[in-house]
């Protein structure tokens, strides 16, 4: 088994179905994490780790598709998948920044309430402090802007992923399946 094959079959064609299932849950989570500020504060951390494997997940497979593209017929079909593809590394990357910037957010705001920040205590930072406290006094603003923010790039990410996938499924089935059974099959029980 090499890298680029999983049981002796393309590892592209197994792992875009991560890619199909990390994306929207990525998305979901991020805009969760964004209008729901009980969400964020008891799911801000999964989103991030959800949104870095997502990442993770995206240039394996772009890496497993382009190999995979060496060894079919180069169409036009293929072509406009593969330029699909590369595509979405570009979102999944906003996916990961704006969870991490909700993450980091709600980690400053659990210091700022728990009396961490801001409190003149031993180790306590300075640019976290003003941070949080400008946070703070803007807070219905930055929170605005992250839900709009995370609510684009998840409609864009989604919407991309299913741009990608309809495009390969056409790539690897047009020309390659009859409207008609080829094989009708004996449906009698054996015996």
């Amino acid at each position: 088994m090499s890298p680029t094959e999983i049981g002796g079959l393309p590892a592209h064609v197994l792992l875009v179905h991560v890619i199909v299932v990390a994306v929207p849950l990525t998305a979901v989570l991020l805009v969760l994490t964004a209008v729901w500020p009980r969400a964020r504060r008891r799911g801000s951390g999964l989103t991030a780790i959800v949104a870095l494997v997502t990442l993770v997940a995206v240039p394996v497979t772009t890496h497993a598709g382009e190999w995979l593209q060496r060894r079919v017929p180069a169409t036009a079909l293929v072509r406009a998948h593969t330029q699909l593809g590369d595509g979405l590394l570009p979102w999944t990357v906003a996916l990961f920044v704006v969870a991490a910037v909700l993450w980091v957010l709600q980690r400053f705001e659990i210091r700022r309430v728990g009396g961490l920040a801001g409190d003149g205590g031993p180790g306590t930072a300075r640019a976290p402090t003003r941070l949080v406290a400008a946070v703070g006094r803007s807070g219905t603003a930055v929170a605005v802007v992250l839900a709009v923010l995370a609510t684009a790039v998840s409609v864009g990410a989604v919407v991309d992923v299913y741009r990608i996938g309809e495009s390969g499924a056409r790539a690897a089935w047009t020309g390659h399946f009859s409207q008609q059974p080829l094989v009708l099959h004996d449906r009698r029980p054996a015996g």
